[in-house]
């Protein structure tokens, strides 16, 4: 089994003084000092990183080697997969621990983004789209096609979004790393106005992730190297789900990509939804944290609303659902997305979130997507030292 011992994590925001280079080097730093590691024992660097052309620094594997001098000659890997790269990097860097090649892991998540205009970024994460027919369409647009399809079949659930908005918005407050630590009221996030237009209608500003820099890290280890460590949250049962690309070919309601990666996560750890105390899901849009609790199987098929109203994803509820203040709100540095989900149910699960913790919390869930649905990335994680 392969367990995370340590973390790092970078405010994220518009970090105009940090470099990639930098962020890198701050989040690995923090991690190993964390785990309380030397450099030295690090046998493999896997670094997450998106691009795309946001950034000129497209070789950023081998800039962690700034983080220590006795990193130098440490294989270091780029990983790939939309705004899952860094859950890519993850699950890399402990297929490599299992194979018998490390015994301890260096993962890295990465992405600048705040130094050019928007509508670049959203062309840069545009690439992300099924271009033979989806090019030109920005992310706001795919998930709006989501959206809209959700209110045909179900109805106008522009409230439950908003409620999506605000409950992330509040969550944020509790979390020093967020990019916007303040709250927003449900009518305010409910309604279209100039500080709230129409992004790509039904969706409004607030229903949309941030554009953010930032970095996370993480140290994995071997079950070999637990005595080594003063604590580990083990990741209990993991799954990676590809779908197909073209939203065309696809039942965009049923989400089948990510709901099979969590259903088989939940399989391989042994568990079901009701054992599950917390989560972290990749809430790009507020129509796909929508959509996850669907796929988590919290509700059925066009009654997510529900659990809104009921209280149960929220703060103190049965199951809280993004307590960092998700994608929304903490922020959304590409590559570093996945890295900081996993150190966030880390802390969790092992009683260490602070202002976040959720009190009891032993069974934490990570999604994290890529694409329109088509890059799953499914982890539960549980407390084996703390």
């Amino acid at each position: 089994m392969v367990s995370i011992a340590g973390w790092g994590h970078t405010k994220f925001g518009k970090l105009t003084d940090m470099s990639v280079e930098d962020m890198i080097t701050a989040a690995g730093r923090d991690a190993l000092a964390d785990a309380g590691l030397g450099a030295e024992a690090v046998d493999g660097i896997w670094v997450g990183h998106f691009n795309a052309g946001l950034v000129g620094d497209g070789f950023p594997a081998s800039l962690a080697m700034s983080i220590d001098p006795a990193l130098r000659f440490k294989p270091a890997t780029r990983l790939e997969n939309a705004c899952a790269s860094g859950s890519a990097a993850v699950f890399a860097a402990r297929q490599a621990i299992l194979s018998g090649e490390a015994r301890v892991a260096l993962v890295i998540g990465v992405e600048k983004m705040t130094h050019l205009p928007t509508a670049e970024v959203a062309a840069a994460l545009g690439h992300a789209a099924y271009q033979k027919e989806e090019a030109g369409l920005s992310f706001p647009g795919v998930f709006a096609q989501f959206a809209q399809a959700y209110f045909e079949r179900y109805g106008d659930h522009s409230r439950a979004l908003a409620r999506i908005a605000a409950k992330n918005h509040g969550n944020s407050v509790n979390n020093p790393l967020a990019q916007l630590q303040k709250p927003l009221d449900e009518a305010f996030c409910a309604e279209v106005s100039d500080r709230n237009p129409i992004i790509a209608a039904p969706l409004k500003k607030t229903d949309c992730s941030l554009v953010s820099d930032g970095a996370a890290a993480l140290v994995l280890v071997a079950d070999d190297m637990l005595g080594d460590v003063t604590k580990a949250a083990r990741l209990r049962g993991v799954a990676q789900v590809n779908d197909i690309m073209p939203m065309s070919q696809r039942d965009l309601l049923a989400f089948e990509g990510p709901r099979r990666a969590i259903h088989r996560a939940y399989d391989r750890a042994g568990v079901t939804v009701s054992d599950i105390d917390v989560a972290e899901v990749h809430d790009c849009f507020t129509i796909a944290e929508l959509l996850i609790y669907e796929a988590m199987g919290l509700a059925a098929h066009g009654h997510a609303a529900d659990l809104l109203e009921g209280g149960v994803v929220h703060e103190g509820g049965r199951l809280p659902v993004n307590l960092s203040g998700g994608l929304k709100a903490k922020g959304h540095p590409v590559g570093a997305t996945g890295v900081s989900m996993h150190a966030l149910i880390a802390r969790q699960v092992l009683g260490q979130a602070d202002a976040m913790q959720h009190p009891g919390a032993e069974l934490g869930l990570v999604f994290n997507m890529g694409g329109s649905g088509v890059a799953n990335y499914a982890s539960i994680l549980e407390p084996v030292k703390a």
